[in-house]
């Protein structure tokens, strides 16, 4: 059998599990740094985050400030701005990235795969061919960017995207 290694994970492996009872979440705005934070972008009732954990590059969160567990739990003002901070991660992920698609969704309860009890929507930009061998037999995903790097990547393309308020999407070159 050959070893894959994948020795960034071993962070994950170890770091400590659901010891803030889902305030992750509500803490990560208050700490006052929003680059260490990889806090992207404030709207007035939610923020987007860089997924410390991501399945692919420029994995996104949409979190709403105010802990919730439940869709229905929102406000209707809270649910719109989920809504638009999703869109809003889309677009820069399009300007910045450029990719072919996107998985959007949320996991709800436990059972369900939410690893932190605080509502939150996963933007995954996804490619054409993204997919290899290495999730499905090494059980490793391969990210090609460190997570800084790319939060400077996204913050980069972030002011165009909120002054046009939607971005074109670029063309492809020919490879």
């Amino acid at each position: 059998m050959q070893q894959l290694h994948a020795y960034w994970r071993m962070s994950y492996i170890e770091a400590p599990k659901s010891s803030t009872n889902g305030r992750l979440f509500t803490e990560l705005p208050a700490r006052g740094d929003d680059r260490a934070a990889l806090i992207l972008h404030r709207s007035r009732l939610s923020y987007l985050v860089l997924n410390r954990f991501p399945y692919n590059p420029g994995h996104l969160l949409a979190v709403p400030f105010r802990a919730a567990t439940d869709l229905a739990e929102l406000t209707p003002a809270e649910r719109a701005d989920l809504l638009d901070i999703i869109i809003l991660g889309q677009q820069v992920l399009r300007a910045a990235v450029n990719p072919d698609g996107f998985n959007l969704g949320f996991n709800l309860g436990r059972p369900a795969g939410s690893s932190i009890r605080h509502l939150h929507a996963h933007i995954v930009p996804r490619w054409n061919g993204d997919t290899n061998f290495m999730p499905v037999i090494g059980q490793t995903r391969v990210l090609p960017q460190a997570l800084a790097a790319t939060y400077d990547r996204l913050r980069a393309v972030l002011p165009g995207v909120l002054q046009n308020g939607k971005t074109r999407r670029r063309r492809r070159k020919a490879r």
